[in-house]
């Protein structure tokens, strides 16, 4: 797997990750834990895509 194809795959699970969050504020009684969780994921992918963005520069 290409260092490009690796981000696209890491972007796209940060974007399902975003998905899952809205969906979770939506209900009528969001989880807090699972909130912080989905959020704490979706940072560090955020994290490793743009360490890996730096590799290819």
């Amino acid at each position: 797997m290409g260092l490009e194809s690796h981000i696209q795959e890491l972007t796209d699970r940060h974007y399902k990750l975003e998905e899952q969050i809205r969906d979770e504020q939506h209900r009528p009684h969001p989880d807090d834990i699972v909130l912080a969780e989905l959020k704490k994921k979706k940072l560090r992918l955020k994290e490793e895509i743009q360490r890996l963005k730096l590799e290819i520069q």
